[in-house]
């Protein structure tokens, strides 16, 4: 059974606005993101996913509100990431009007928490998020020659970026959110080459971000691999909206929503 690809918009909540940068950095105000959420979902996105970019612990609140408020209006699955650390925090989020949770850094710290969160919830509401890079020059060489990053990718863990998705997947999650640190918001292309890599080490869906900037590529994305491909700069500034890219996909023959 084929199943249709799904294309995402992504906001980066910081204190209530969306903001965008380029490979994390020299953020800029995009809008509000119940409003911005709302226009998406009539546009005809697929899903919304929601990184709440500061993650402290006012910004946890201002992110429940935002969360809430977009659940109330808009009725397609919403991914919401940052900041959490424990169950009981996924548990807070689902609660808000969250469909699904993206977890990073404190997979990274304590691996365990994907198994609890997955054995709590089920596997479909758990997404580990995978910011990876190229291994920069001097630094100890992974397998695949793609490290995991924390902190928008500024700082390398060592850990292989693929064979972190797979296990990943042995943890229980149910997809896995592939963000290319060196293409984030650079509007250069997804990283085909690191898509492919993780599409043959797991089986659960795989989500490509990072690098979108034309609407030509998409398709390469799924070509790779991709289950759902997500962006955020091109949607925000209206480069071009979201059915310029189902068509795109539909004219290539892939299936789309």
């Amino acid at each position: 059974m084929t199943v249709a690809v799904r294309v995402i918009p992504c906001l980066d909540v910081d204190a209530g606005r969306v903001v965008k940068g380029v490979n994390f950095a020299d953020l800029r105000d995009a809008g509000d993101p119940v409003e911005m959420a709302g226009i998406y979902d009539a546009e005809g996105a697929d899903e919304l996913t929601f990184l709440d970019v500061t993650a402290s612990s006012g910004g946890r609140a201002t992110m429940l509100d935002v969360v809430r408020r977009t659940a109330e209006q808009v009725f397609i699955p919403l991914t919401v990431g940052g900041g959490i650390r424990s169950t009981d925090d996924l548990d807070t989020l689902l609660r808000a009007g969250a469909d699904k949770v993206s977890i990073n850094t404190a997979a990274i710290a304590r691996p365990e928490l994907l198994h609890e969160a997955s054995r709590r919830f089920g596997a479909q509401c758990i997404v580990l998020s995978v910011d990876a890079r190229k291994v920069p020059a001097g630094s100890a060489p992974t397998p695949s020659g793609w490290e995991v990053t924390t902190h928008g990718g500024r700082r390398g863990t060592g850990i292989d970026a693929v064979e972190w998705a797979a296990r990943g997947q042995e943890l229980g999650v149910g997809e896995i959110l592939l963000n290319s640190m060196d293409a984030d918001g650079t509007r250069a292309g997804f990283d085909l080459e690191m898509i492919s890599a993780v599409r043959k080490a797991v089986d659960v869906p795989v989500i490509a971000s990072g690098g979108a900037g034309a609407v030509e590529h998409f398709v390469p994305a799924v070509r790779a691999g991709a289950d759902a491909v997500l962006a955020a700069t091109v949607f925000h500034f209206g480069h071009f909206r979201i059915r310029d890219v189902k068509e795109s996909l539909r004219a290539a023959d892939v299936e789309v929503r």
